[in-house]
């Protein structure tokens, strides 16, 4: 297993030889994080696909990116197992060193392995329930699972796929959306406190550097809506449990031109005051990444997006989104070479300024 982890002076020669124009890395928690990251969701869970994601992660990372995000459910740990093997063949090649790169795995649903011949259920059944991993009652209506025995079997299971002693930035993968329906929200949030003790406990153990939440609703819906979370209050609990250097430091969510809640919403309450999610996470020090900058290809479609900055359709979500004040850089599901090189080409060129972004987005509003 590869030893190491992301810090700021591997990223900062990460940064300094990619080629890249220095303005298109973002320091956060002193580390240097390209703008722009590769996604690894989608995909058949089949060996063609396994050697396409391998080769994308590779062409990325030697394209100037060194952001990388995955899930254990991805392809049925299939995708943690590409991104792995394609991070092993560049150290081993002496094109980069682990502590280069950042990598973000997720768990939290339920999965079985594309690689072992049983059904789900079987898998599930010989995998968690035989080995007390989980017990009745543990496995929701959405597939999902948060107790700290399948967290933590989860977790060591991500290491053995991507080969890593250490993960920098695990995520608790959709806890509001999978979980809601079957608890309540009192119980959700003492939930969640046992989370962020094992996280906690497993930084300490030198298996994850941070950890986070990967959402899809809960940030950006109204504070009425049963699936709202506060991130101010997600902030105090792990204070009160990591202390200031606590590890809750990331989320991630949807945003682009057509989900732009997160920036134009005032769907958080921060100090008592309604402010939008990305203003909260700023002031409350949260690096964000943001997933879905496509829209799986509905905004490449003619027409899909207004035009701006003379620049193609990808190029142009891409730049607004990673333009935003408060996102450290969109996740881009990349897996062919010219896909590659075509969303690569964002990486010539700047973000717009602050006050140029504001500009576009009262024109983008007014229309």
């Amino acid at each position: 297993m590869i030893s190491g982890f992301a810090t700021s002076e591997g990223t900062q020669k990460f940064a300094k030889n990619s080629g890249i124009n220095p303005v298109n890395f973002k320091v956060f928690q002193n580390l240097s994080l390209s703008n722009v990251g590769i996604g690894t969701y989608l995909g058949d869970a089949d060996n063609k696909t396994d050697e396409l994601v391998t080769s994308a992660v590779k062409q990325s990372i030697n394209s100037g990116i060194n952001v990388i995000d995955t899930a254990i459910n991805y392809r049925s740990q299939k995708a943690e197992r590409s991104v792995g093997k394609a991070i092993s063949e560049l150290v081993n090649d002496g094109k980069i060193t682990r502590d280069q790169i950042f990598l973000s795995s997720k768990n939290g649903y339920v999965t079985n392995d594309a690689d072992v011949p049983l059904g789900f259920w079987e898998y599930v059944k010989k995998e968690y329930t035989e080995k007390g991993v989980v017990k009745e009652g543990d496995i929701t209506s959405g597939y999902h699972c948060m107790t700290p025995s399948y967290l933590s079997d989860q977790l060591d299971r991500s290491l053995k796929n991507l080969d890593l002693e250490c993960i920098d930035l695990m995520y608790l993968h959709n806890a509001v959306e999978g979980q809601i329906k079957d608890i309540s929200k009192e119980q959700l949030l003492e939930n969640l406190k046992l989370v962020f003790e094992l996280y906690e406990q497993k930084r300490n153990e030198g298996k994850i550097k941070f950890y986070g939440m990967a959402t899809w609703e809960c940030f950006r819906v109204s504070t009425d809506d049963p699936q709202y979370l506060s991130l101010e209050d997600t902030v105090t609990m792990a204070k009160k449990i990591g202390g200031e250097n606590h590890g809750f430091r990331f989320i991630q969510l949807p945003f682009n031109l057509a989900y732009d809640q997160a920036l134009l919403g005032k769907t958080q309450m921060l100090g008592g005051q309604p402010t939008s999610l990305l203003e909260t996470a700023v002031k409350l020090g949260i690096g964000v990444f943001t997933s879905v900058p496509f829209m799986q290809g509905r905004l490449l479609s003619p027409g899909a997006m207004p035009d701006f900055c003379d620049l193609k359709p990808s190029l142009r979500a891409l730049q607004f989104i990673r333009s935003a004040p408060g996102v450290l850089a969109p996740l881009v599901g990349q897996k062919s070479t010219e896909h590659v090189s075509e969303n690569i080409e964002i990486m010539k060129i700047p973000v717009l300024p602050e006050d140029e972004f504001l500009k576009l987005v009262k024109t983008l509003t007014s229309k």
